[in-house]
């Protein structure tokens, strides 16, 4: 487990008792909107290309007027994506002070398969775990506030085989048992109805999530697989999904409510 270090801050919005959140599997800056775009443009996820720039432009101004951000299938830099962090990248376009990135599988100088975090308040730490199962699987913890009433966030980006995400659920279980505040965010590449989803917020005090806000495909949304799922101590007051065709996925939004004595710091 690393600590990943945390940088100085830009700028800085002011506490509230309500943020908003985004979950978002960006698809390495790739905009899907037909099947066939899989096979048509594969070579994209190999090499660079010229429209890459215009669509993470296009996911910053969608993500910039959210608190914190979970991203998924991002690149960390490599060949596919000019050498560009797209974390980073993403972080000083949308006007992020801080962001973060768990690279989880390095594919030579062509791709590094990364989770990243843009947060509008200052973590007091971020950790990186890697999930059971086949390497490429990973789980950034943040904790937000006092080390004595932390609100703690996960993002992931779960096993595309329902046994390998049984055994990360039994992983990421542990982690949240430990915390009162938690809030899970990413592809969990599972629906809401599925024996480990079922697990998880069996073994845990997190809540269910909402049924029909369908994130994929993006031009015909039929499958719920992507999640915020929050502890019964943090009160939900909106989710929804926005309708931007930027991903082979949708983004998944939610504004909480932190507990009266918990206070991020900007």
């Amino acid at each position: 487990m690393n600590t990943v270090p945390v940088p100085d801050p830009l700028d800085a919005r002011p506490h509230g008792r309500r943020i908003r959140l985004l979950s978002y599997n960006i698809q390495v800056g790739m905009a899907s909107t037909r099947y066939r775009d899989y096979i048509t443009e594969s070579w994209k996820h190999l090499l660079p290309h010229a429209q890459i720039y215009e669509n993470l432009n296009r996911i910053a101004h969608a993500i910039s007027d959210y608190d914190i951000v979970a991203l998924q299938e991002v690149d960390a830099g490599s060949l596919r994506s000019s050498f560009i962090n797209q974390t980073e990248y993403l972080a000083q376009k949308g006007g992020f002070p801080f962001w973060f990135e768990q690279t989880n599988r390095r594919i030579g100088k062509i791709a590094r398969h990364s989770n990243g975090l843009l947060s509008h308040f200052r973590p007091a730490e971020v950790n990186d775990h890697k999930l059971p199962g086949l390497r490429g699987r990973g789980v950034m913890v943040a904790r937000y506030g006092h080390s004595d009433n932390p609100l703690v966030l996960l993002v992931m980006h779960m096993a595309l085989g329902a046994r390998a995400r049984y055994r990360q659920f039994e992983y990421v279980a542990d982690i949240v048992n430990q915390h009162q505040h938690v809030v899970v965010m990413g592809d969990l590449n599972c629906q809401p109805d599925s024996d480990e989803l079922r697990f998880l917020l069996a073994n845990t005090d997190l809540c269910g999530p909402c049924h029909g806000l369908k994130t994929f495909p993006s031009w015909r949304p039929n499958r719920t697989i992507d999640h915020i799922l929050t502890s019964a101590s943090l009160h939900v007051h909106d989710v929804h999904v926005l309708q931007h065709l930027l991903s082979d996925h949708l983004p998944l939004a939610m504004e909480i409510e932190l507990p009266d004595k918990l206070t991020l710091a900007a």
